[in-house]
């Protein structure tokens, strides 16, 4: 069996322990962090973590490539990414809803962080188009690592809201993908800091 296909299993086999534990009160206020190497990114195995509500943070084989840390490095990113950082301030770009864990078919959607989110609206009319709503729940972007880059200023009344084009064929952007955005933030590049697994 190779890397790969041995986090599920260890991930099931952690819940069954936390379960034992019984984490209720603990999961209730702390999102429970999950870190991995590069040798576990698959689009499978993101999926799989997208869903089983931990805050997960897989860093792909190329992140170090993206980090202004680097910046000397001759894998520095490419000067057009110099250039937009420069214009951005350094500041990462806002999540928009192309990196939120929508899911058509079962109509429940997941943010960056993993969170399930609440559907606020069906049908909602805008500009002559009809979206499906949602929103976060406050307690979890109240306290979400990611809050920075998710909102431009602190949830006070509700969460993140985000919609999404009824019946229509969306740029449905992998795992993968949206994985790199995460790690690519500050608190991602702190959580593999912290980890170890930037240093690796």
């Amino acid at each position: 069996m190779g890397e790969q296909q041995t986090l599920q299993p260890a991930v099931e086999q952690l819940k069954r322990q936390l379960d034992k534990l019984n984490t209720d009160k603990i999961t209730d206020e702390h999102t429970i962090k999950f870190t991995a190497d590069s040798g576990f990114n698959s689009e499978a195995n993101l999926e799989y973590m997208a869903q089983s509500g931990f805050d997960s943070y897989i860093a792909d084989n190329q992140f170090r490539k993206r980090n202004p840390l680097f910046k000397e490095s001759e894998t520095y990113e490419t000067e057009q990414e110099k250039r937009r950082l420069k214009r951005s301030k350094g500041k990462p770009r806002l999540f928009t809803s192309d990196d939120f864990h929508y899911d058509e078919s079962t109509q429940t959607c997941r943010c960056p962080a993993g969170n399930a989110m609440w559907r606020s609206g069906v049908n909602v009319n805008s500009h002559n188009q009809q979206y499906t709503r949602f929103c976060g729940y406050l307690k979890d972007c109240k306290v979400c690592p990611l809050q920075q880059q998710c909102m431009r200023k602190p949830p006070i009344k509700t969460g993140r809201q985000v919609q999404f084009k009824n019946n229509e064929s969306r740029k449905k952007l992998s795992y993968i993908d949206k994985m790199k955005v995460k790690i690519d933030s500050p608190m991602g590049r702190r959580q593999l800091f912290i980890e170890g697994i930037a240093n690796d």
